[in-house]
């Protein structure tokens, strides 16, 4: 399981490496949009900032502007490049042809039928939209647990991305999602209970620890 930041902003990014266990960071055009940075510059120090993957996708409306865009987001991300690429019928011409290359990711998906042409297409990941499934689609509750059967022992791993709160969060890894991307606010809130807040508190009242034995010996 792997949880990434689903952000462009510096400062969300570098807060959430420093917690050690978000890996790396899905973008999108609106995303790179809010950042205070041109979108190379915010790659580069997305790249620098976390050890995993970074998502970039595609904007480039033909096939030959779809490699020279990946060409570019390659020399700023290296290996740490993931190309997000749009599930309609380019993209995944597009995917077929990249995924020899790079990386490659569909996203915005939402069917069966588009999970499964992803991984036709080479796609290492597939990504849907689990708040949006869930509103829009008869059956988008379920979207999550069918794309994970389908994709079962095929290589393509299913990313929940875009997630609204720390409930969707669980219930798309319960339905089998594989990664998990949210914004810095759903994943601050993951660590923090406050029964468990609670419990430090008073164990820092009535105990001691060797830190405290330290001290005492030196005052």
């Amino acid at each position: 399981m792997q949880f990434l930041l689903d952000s462009a902003i510096i400062e969300e990014a570098r807060q959430s490496a420093e917690w050690g266990w978000v890996s790396g960071a899905t973008t999108n055009p609106t995303l790179l949009a809010k950042s205070s940075l041109l979108p190379a510059e915010t790659l580069k120090k997305l790249g620098k900032l976390f050890k995993g993957p970074i998502f970039y996708q595609l904007t480039a409306k033909s096939m030959k502007e779809m490699r020279k865009e990946a060409m570019l987001a390659a020399d700023i991300l290296g290996e740490q490049l993931v190309l997000k690429i749009p599930a309609v019928p380019l993209g995944f011409q597009a995917c077929a042809a990249l995924s020899k290359i790079y990386t490659c990711a569909i996203t915005s998906i939402f069917s069966i039928g588009q999970a499964l042409t992803a991984h036709a297409a080479g796609a290492h990941y597939a990504l849907y939209y689990h708040n949006r499934a869930k509103r829009l689609l008869p059956d988008g509750a379920d979207l999550a647990e069918r794309i994970s059967d389908v994709l079962a022992r095929t290589g393509t791993q299913l990313v929940a991305a875009s997630l609204k709160s720390t409930e969707e969060v669980i219930e798309a890894r319960m339905a089998g999602a594989h990664i998990l991307s949210a914004p810095f606010a759903v994943l601050a809130q993951l660590p923090v209970q406050e029964h468990s807040q609670a419990a430090l508190n008073e164990f820092d009242a009535k105990g001691i620890g060797l830190l405290e034995e330290e001290r005492k010996e030196k005052s």
